[in-house]
């Protein structure tokens, strides 16, 4: 029993890769290397749950999975699909990992993946996180986010596709945007910026915590973002989503 809680397996899904990997519970910190495969085309419920699969039976893991989705999650089901294909939507998605991985439901935890990752940076981040409002924004393919007051998630936000000057703010502000328009880091900084602006002006957030691979560069485009709320890099960087959905799992956390 004390292994089960030290332990926990975390897979999260994205637009472009699929990682999971073997997390000590106590740490915050990944156990041996990440597997990561590429996130297949088309991205069907059934395409990822191989993949899903395969990653699982590589790391030898039998016991309960927690697995983020790009979406909309309740009780196990998701409602959206953001770069992912749409035959997600309406998708039972504890079910079909269930079913796939040979494991009860009961061993699935399904959370968005910005949430997952926010959960795993107040658990394991800066301690100032958890104390009054505190938003984790996610940039990678499209931008994710996670919202706590005093350390208590508000589940599925979706602030990523808020639209900012007539567009949806991932298509203008996402890392996958700065990499395909070939934008330089102050370019793109500025229209993280702006997105910021309109984000804190409409929750009034005492903390913004960025995270997703392009943290890794932090220093390239963060002190760049002259803005009223402090910033923070996310501690786990892009660990954080598999490290939230290993913990959730372990506690039989769903939404």
């Amino acid at each position: 029993m004390v292994e089960a809680t030290r332990r926990g397996f975390g897979i999260d899904i994205g637009g472009s890769g699929i990682k999971g990997a073997l997390v000590d519970l106590e740490k915050g910190q990944l156990i041996g290397d990440r597997i990561r495969i590429e996130t297949p085309k088309p991205s069907t419920p059934s395409a990822v749950a191989d993949v899903v699969h395969d990653i699982v039976t590589q790391a030898g893991w039998d016991g309960p999975v927690g697995v983020t989705l790009p979406a909309v999650v309740k009780k196990g089901v998701a409602h959206t699909a953001a770069n992912i294909d749409k035959q997600w939507i309406g998708t039972d998605a504890d079910a079909l990992f269930a079913k796939r991985l040979g494991r009860g439901v009961d061993q699935i935890a399904m959370l968005n993946d910005a949430d997952a990752a926010g959960m795993a940076e107040i658990r394991f981040g800066d301690p100032v996180a958890r104390k009054g409002v505190t938003a984790l924004l996610t940039f990678g393919t499209g931008i994710g986010s996670a919202v706590f007051q005093d350390g208590k998630l508000v589940p599925n936000t979706e602030f990523g596709h808020l639209e900012i000057d007539g567009h949806d703010a991932e298509k203008r502000a996402a890392a996958s945007v700065k990499d395909n328009e070939g934008l330089s880091y102050p370019e793109w900084a500025k229209r993280v910026h702006r997105y910021l602006t309109v984000l804190e002006n409409l929750i009034w957030p005492d903390l913004f915590i960025v995270g997703g691979g392009v943290s890794k560069k932090a220093e390239k485009w963060v002190p760049l973002l002259d803005i009223r709320t402090p910033v923070l890099v996310a501690t786990l960087q892009n660990n954080a989503g598999i490290v939230g959905a290993a913990a959730a799992a372990a506690e039989g956390i769903q939404h």
